[in-house]
């Protein structure tokens, strides 16, 4: 099903919009936590629904070997066998091609199980096909990720196998029994930094005709100034009435700055990534809770986020936590960093609301760049 954007508010190209797929709308801007193996590290989907998270991302090399499309397909799929009521979005596997470097050629891609070591082959078709079973709202073609810098040879043999797979995924999306009714699926615009490159990957995509569009290979090793040239460029030949996806992402910096640019979606393990390290995001910043100044702190985390789920503790009870590996420490930061990240896009979205979001921007840039 095609996803439409309605667009509620418009602030330069900053866009305030209204989602809706097969099974439910979401608001944009919007972050994604990720739930790599059905679940958000540390936390449940009743806490993802306490912190009225919208959207989930699932993986689909990770599930596909454990447990298993199958079973999750005999629960009902991905939502129902978490039992999350939310919507979701899964990879298709593209990011493990960049992270694992498996066998790749123009039929597929031939990995090894992480797990187990067993061989597993993944086309445009099955990944498809591994993503209807899991039953994900919103499901994303298979691609190929260059890690940056690259020649430009290579980004190119990516765009090529990009917009070959884009091709045959998108036949067998719509050829699915059940597929096309009940979920969206997303193409993936490649080319690097190579602005030409990107202007050839989005109208070849576009041109196949997706329910959504990604822009995927950024954020993989390139600095923050030579990404931002790319993302203009693809925002600008992408449908207005579809939603934009920036895949893995999300630091705040980098959010307002691809929002800045006319991108609605973002995901990232960031946040949770940090919280499990003991590195909490605030209004100021961020801040590493192990380090020995905040042994006596008697402040919350963010003494400026009264509805964080921290707030009933202080820096230095939080700290002992981290410090003495007790596992509540990295459940409660998690649980904190989300509910700032979805307080931070919220505030975000006002600003657009507000037409203050260039202001919000320059705020951003000077507390976190």
């Amino acid at each position: 099903m095609k996803a439409l954007s309605e667009i509620t508010a418009k602030d330069g190209k900053a866009r305030l919009s209204e989602v809706t797929l097969a099974n439910g709308k979401f608001q944009t801007p919007c972050f994604m936590p990720v739930g790599t193996r059905g679940a958000v590290k540390h936390l449940s989907s009743l806490d993802m629904k306490d912190l009225n998270a919208e959207i989930i991302l699932g993986n689909t090399y990770h599930l596909m070997l454990r447990p298993g499309a199958d079973l999750i397909k005999k629960h009902g799929g991905l939502g129902k066998f978490a039992n999350w009521d939310g919507l979701t979005l899964t990879d298709s596997g593209g990011y493990q091609i960049f992270s694992l470097k498996p066998k790749v050629e123009d039929e597929g891609a031939t990995f090894r199980s992480i797990y187990d070591g067993s061989s597993h082959h993944l086309t445009p078709e099955s990944a498809s096909s591994i993503q209807a079973d899991l039953g994900a709202d919103i499901q994303m073609v298979l691609d190929v990720c260059s890690a940056l810098p690259a020649e430009r040879n290579v980004l190119k043999d990516a765009v090529d196998r990009t917009a070959l797979w884009a091709e045959r995924a998108r036949t067998a999306f719509l050829t699915h029994p059940t597929a096309n009714e009940k979920q969206s699926q997303f193409g993936i615009v490649q080319g690097g930094t190579d602005t030409s490159l990107r202007i050839e990957s989005t109208e070849r995509t576009v041109e196949v005709g997706f329910d959504g569009y990604a822009i995927g290979g950024l954020s993989v090793g390139e600095g923050r100034s030579e990404m931002l040239e790319p993302v203009d460029v693809v925002t600008d030949l992408l449908p207005e009435d579809q939603p934009r996806y920036f895949m893995g992402l999300g630091d705040p910096v980098g959010i307002v700055e691809v929002v800045a640019r006319g991108v609605d979606m973002f995901d990232c393990v960031l946040p949770t990534r940090l919280a499990r390290h003991g590195t909490v995001l605030t209004s100021t910043g961020r801040i590493n809770l192990s380090n020995a100044r905040f042994i006596g702190d008697d402040q919350p985390l963010d003494p400026t986020f009264e509805n964080s789920p921290a707030s009933s503790w202080s820096r230095s009870y939080l700290r002992h936590l981290l410090v003495t590996g007790e596992p509540t420490a990295p459940r409660i930061l998690t649980l904190h960093n989300l509910a700032w990240m979805f307080d931070f896009v919220s505030k975000l979205r006002k600003s657009i609301v507000d037409g203050e979001f260039e202001e919000f921007h320059k705020q951003t840039l000077e507390i976190w760049g």
